[in-house]
This record gives C-alpha cells, structure tokens and sequence, in this order.
C-alpha cells in the first residue's frame, strides 16, 4: 500500500492540478458548472482549499476515474496530487486502478444513453486493458457519447490532453511541436509533430508564465496547462499511446 502524504498539502496540489485541466473544456462549456472564472483565479494564484470541492464535484466526467485510481491505490482523496496527475497526465497508480468500480460507475452513468450492445463494448474495454486516464474517456466514451458533428477528429485531438516542445514564446500564446491525430489506415493515430499555436495568457495572466524554447508543455482544447518533466511526458505518451491501441479495436 502506497503511503499517504500530508492531506493539505497533496490535496491543495492536487486541485490546482485538476483546475489547470478542467479550466479550458469549463470555459467552453463541455464539462463541470459555469465557473470558470473562480477556477481561473485559483489557478493563477496557485491557491486551492476545500470549499472548492462542492464545484469540482459537479466535474462528472474526470469524478469516476479519480474514485477508482484512489480507491485502487489505497489513497482516500480522490484529489490527491497523485490521483489527479495519473488521471490526466500518468503515472504508476494507473496500474493499481480498482477496473471493477469503474465498469460500474461507467454504467451507471451512460446505460441510459447508449444502447445495450455499445455500452458493453465501452465498459467491457476496462477489464480488457484499458487505463483510468483522460485518453480512454475521450477515445473510448466522450466520442461516443457526445454526439459530435463537424470535424469530429479535430475535437477528439482537441479534447485529449497532448504534449508538445516549445519552439517559440509569442506573448500570449506558445508556438510548439505537437502530434496530432490522424486517421491512418482506417484507426487512430499519432502523426508526425508539426508547429502549432497554444494559448498560453487571458488578459496577460495564465496558468504557465516561466516557459521558454525546448521546454515541454501539455495542452488541453488549445489551451498550456502545465510544464512537464521529461518523466510526465513520457507517462503522458505512453498512456495516450496504449489507449489508442484499446480504442482501436473497436475502430
């Protein structure tokens, strides 16, 4: 069994972490309550408690995978600054996931929305390999349940969490070396990298402001959430890697 942390202080780690990925698909109005100026203002102070929990909560998308990544792991917050971290970047908790409590909560949640046939095929993805991280939920259940229209690859790409290096600072936004998904063969793939811009400031204020040439972020619907070390960007690669593989054979 994992050993536990101070609560306040992997607790206050985590929800900032949590707020730097759930601040842009809030202020697009994909996931959580319209609050995604308190959650800003949080983030760039780097000050979290837990009078902000009644708001993550309402999260629903992120809130089972966090439960089976604690519960697996021995730890008693789903917000602990390792739970969070393995959900949307990766790390070895991933491993100890509890699969049994999220094929429950995953049809709990989305039996009424999907038919029978589909549902089992998503949940039965989870005792068959699939990981508690971000990737699966936008390759595996978001993409099926969102009913999306238009340029359906670009808003899975949009939604996944990536990682990119950065080869230029341009003020409010960041130009950097990002793989995109693409179709390859009939399944989902990771192309090439290719210069994109990130945007990095609101009003002159961002979550990332001590970032320059060569350093590696990652990016959530556009937007830098965090700098990586070279260790998260290679958890981040291998999980969205893996669960492409899981998504794929049923592409």
């Amino acid at each position: 069994m994992i050993a536990e942390p101070p609560a306040r202080t992997a607790t206050q780690s985590g929800l900032l972490r949590f707020i730097r990925y759930a601040f842009m698909p809030n202020r697009l109005g994909y996931c959580g309550p319209d609050e995604n100026r308190l959650l800003f203002d949080h983030a760039v102070a780097g000050e979290a408690d837990r009078s902000l929990l009644p708001t993550l909560t309402q999260f629903l998308g992120p809130l089972p995978y966090l439960r089976a990544i604690a519960r697996g792991s021995g730890i008693r917050d789903p917000f602990d600054e390792r739970v969070v971290e393995a959900y949307w970047v990766g790390n070895e908790l991933l491993e100890l996931a509890d699969g049994g409590d999220l094929y429950r909560s995953l049809n709990d949640r989305f039996r009424r929305q999907l038919p029978a046939e589909l549902m089992a095929t998503i949940a039965g993805k989870v005792p068959r390999g699939a990981r508690a991280h971000h990737s699966f939920h936008v390759l595996d259940v978001w993409r099926q349940v969102a009913r999306l229209d238009g340029d359906v690859l670009a808003q899975i790409d949009g939604c996944r969490v990536s990682w990119g290096r950065v080869a230029a600072v341009n003020g409010a936004s960041l130009t950097v070396e990002r793989a995109g998904l693409e179709i390859r063969d009939g399944k989902l793939a990771l192309g090439p990298a290719t210069a994109v811009f990130a945007t990095r400031e609101i009003d002159g204020r961002g979550f990332v402001t001590d970032v320059g040439p060569g350093d590696t972020v990652s990016m959530h619907w556009g937007w830098v959430c965090e700098r990586l070390t070279d260790a998260q960007t290679r958890d981040l690669e291998r999980y969205t890697r893996h669960n492409l593989r899981v998504a794929n054979r049923t592409i």
